[in-house]
């Protein structure tokens, strides 16, 4: 009788490592957070930028990110050292963004075209620093184990610290701000403090997380390209992704010019956005119970629903007050939480299905393409939005010469930052219904084929 080989021990993630890991989301959040919570607000209000101008300005940096993500994810892919394959270039981004990000919000004696200049250049570089990080960092999970569920629980630590860190960096980012070039100055240096503690941590924390498989880099941007098209299931997460954070991306831009010309009160930009945030503390138990008991397929489904509906039911806002207001940002809160914690696990599925259809493991290529394509629709719903505001005649000024605004103008802040994001979250949940990969899908032996089949 031949005894069958035992099947390989699943290769868990020790605690250490999950909370190393874990610290390291609180940059990726409080950069994703603030830039598209402030910024454009910042330049239209504080610097008289004119809007059209502003939402260029935000937008353009991330554009970059097509050609530098996929490019970091490529050279991490190839990297061989003795930190690891990751870890130099998240040390790198460690020591340059926190600069970079400081610079942005350093408030120089300039107005209107000059001052977009100068916030240009600063952000462009901000870009190029967080890409250092981001791409090597989100790749890392893919890498620490192949299981389905672990995925979600190593995620599950991760977005404990994305719920700190954008409940701290979105309610104490502005509250620091103020409505003056100096509070904003003094943000930034605060913002840049936490950046580099938190990346400074990750990479230390990350020293002694396990590798499984090792990534494979492809040849030029051009074949990373060929790749992800290749793979159905990442193409079509690609695309609910890309409307959730477009969606997303637009109700953040769009949440200080809310507070101020719908609700009637800037301070509210604090409690609108603890609404947001809130839910991500205490709801991510529910969703990895959600995604085991109805797949992450139908987990996300739920939640963009639910984003969708508290986003649409939001533009009664202004009939309804402050009180409903809030209760309407709870329910898009529980929802992005859904977003935040269901789409990295997802493409982490995404990479190891790719793996065993392909023969090749390449978390480098998948994450640096993903993370583009995120944070340059993330920055098109503030470009759109300041689009929006421009042609509604939106009057920039500086705190020292507030302006009353036309009635279009808040017309198009209130129903552009809640039915156009609602509207798109709609969509992301048909795209989310033709998503293939499920636990039984993965766990399913596929035929190998190669790489261009």
């Amino acid at each position: 009788m031949v005894t069958p080989e035992p099947a390989p021990a699943l290769v868990t993630v020790p605690r250490g490592v999950r909370i190393g890991y874990g610290v390291g989301s609180v940059s990726t959040a409080t950069f994703s957070t603030v830039p598209g919570l402030l910024l454009l607000f910042y330049m239209t209000n504080v610097l008289a930028v004119p809007a059209w101008i502003a939402g260029i300005v935000v937008f353009l940096p991330k554009v970059w990110d097509m050609l530098i993500n996929p490019w970091v994810g490529q050279r991490s892919d190839r990297t061989v050292s003795r930190l690891g394959a990751r870890r130099p270039w998240m040390l790198l981004g460690a020591l340059t963004l926190p600069v970079a990000f400081a610079l942005t919000f350093a408030g120089p004696p300039l107005t209107g075209v000059p001052a977009a200049l100068y916030v240009a250049v600063c952000y462009f570089l901000t870009a190029t620093a967080y890409a250092f990080y981001e791409v090597p960092y989100k790749a890392m999970a893919a890498e620490m184990t192949d299981d389905y569920h672990e995925r979600s629980s190593l995620l599950q630590w991760k977005m404990v610290f994305v719920g700190l860190a954008i409940l701290l960096s979105g309610a104490g980012a502005p509250a620091i701000a103020g409505t003056e070039a100096a509070g904003y100055r003094l943000m930034g240096l605060v913002i840049g403090a936490v950046l580099l503690v938190s990346m400074l941590a990750a990479f230390a924390g990350t020293a002694r997380a396990p590798m499984v498989t090792r990534a494979e880099a492809e040849p030029s941007i051009r074949a990373q390209f060929a790749a992800a098209r290749s793979s159905g299931p990442f193409m079509m997460l690609l695309g609910l992704s890309c409307a959730q954070m477009f969606a997303a991306g637009t109700l953040l831009a769009g949440s200080p010019y809310f507070a101020t010309y719908v609700l009637g009160d800037p301070g509210m930009t604090t409690t609108l956005f603890l609404c947001i945030v809130g839910p991500l503390l205490v709801t991510m138990p529910a969703w990895v119970w959600l995604s085991r008991r109805y797949e992450k397929r139908g987990a996300m489904i739920l939640g963009a629903a639910l984003f969708a509906a508290g986003t649409a039911a939001l533009a009664l806002a202004g009939e309804f007050g402050t009180v409903y207001a809030h209760a309407c940002v709870l329910v898009v809160g529980v929802g992005y939480a859904g977003f935040q914690l269901l789409q990295f696990s997802m493409l982490s599925d995404v990479i190891v299905h790719d793996a065993r259809v392909t023969g090749k493991r390449r978390a480098g290529v998948f994450t640096g393409l993903w993370t583009a394509c995120e944070t340059v629709v993330f920055a098109s719903g503030a470009l759109v939005l300041g689009w929006l505001l421009g042609a509604t005649g939106f009057v920039e000024s500086d705190p020292g010469t507030p302006v009353a605004q036309p009635e279009a103008a808040v017309t198009a802040m209130l129903y552009g930052g809640t039915l156009l994001p609602a509207l798109i979250a709609g969509i992301s949940i048909l795209l989310t219904a033709r998503y293939p990969l499920t636990a039984a899908a993965l766990a399913t032996p596929e035929p190998l084929r190669s790489a261009e089949g």
